[in-house]
């Protein structure tokens, strides 16, 4: 007869077993961008699995989030998510790091081809873009202001207290800190943004980010289970516009 020890260990051998012949799960990506005849199918926010197909077509164009990178798949045709990302990791994280700078120059701002400039940094908020900004942190926010020419000066104010500070930029500082002490940030209180015509520029509340999101598919989840639609979109461009210059 066997003793309860090696029955023990034949038990524990087994559930290891088991375990290892299970079927590793497919490493999953998140659509953070969808558009044509087929984006009803494939929303923002559909998870895909590396060894899923979509069918596509023409016109479509569907941007896919992975912890390798990203994807950019157009129609028309089928294809396999898991294929070689187009866009790696290493511009993610320059569109993500948390960055404390609070100048950067006009001519090194990233644009469009057409030659329009886009937000550097997806943690950088767009003083034109209305919106749930998710921050890491609400003592270091930092306005964005599109390249325009000339010196401007725009004022936040929250809606409830009245505070409010004033932001100057003008043709080489298109960012540009917030005083905390001035203007303090909290968690679901309504801002204003107004321009130099005293227009309002933006709506904006402020969501924060808990934990570290440093694989793609990961932060795109967060940002749009906490409704950062404006953050998800500038991030899904950027990237796009990344793949489109590889010539991938």
């Amino acid at each position: 007869m066997f003793s309860d020890s090696f029955k023990s260990l034949f038990r524990t051998l087994v559930l290891a077993g088991a375990a290892l012949a299970l079927p590793v799960a497919a490493m999953a990506g998140v659509v953070v961008k969808s558009t044509g005849p087929s984006a009803t199918r494939y929303p923002v926010g559909t998870k895909l699995d590396d060894n899923a197909s979509i069918a596509l077509k023409e016109g479509d164009v569907v941007t896919v989030l992975t912890a390798e990178g990203t994807r950019v798949i157009k129609g028309a045709g089928t294809f396999r998510v898991g294929d070689r990302p187009q866009v790696a990791v290493d511009r993610f994280a320059s569109l993500t790091r948390k960055r404390a700078a609070t100048r950067v120059r006009t001519g090194a701002v990233r644009g469009d081809p057409e030659g329009n400039p886009t937000n550097p940094s997806l943690w950088y908020v767009d003083v034109t873009r209305s919106g749930t900004v998710c921050l890491y942190d609400f003592a270091t926010v930092r306005l964005w202001r599109p390249g325009s020419p000339g010196t401007s000066t725009y004022r936040m104010f929250n809606r409830e207290n009245g505070a409010a500070v004033d932001v100057t930029f003008d043709d080489t500082v298109t960012v540009a800190a917030l005083d905390p002490a001035r203007l303090p940030i909290v968690e679901g209180a309504p801002y204003t943004i107004t321009g130099p015509d005293n227009a309002t520029s933006a709506q904006i509340n402020f969501v924060l980010l808990d934990g570290e999101f440093e694989a793609p598919d990961a932060l795109a989840e967060a940002l749009i289970a906490k409704g950062c639609a404006v953050q998800l979109e500038s991030l899904a461009t950027s990237l796009e516009a990344s793949a489109e210059a590889s010539g991938d």
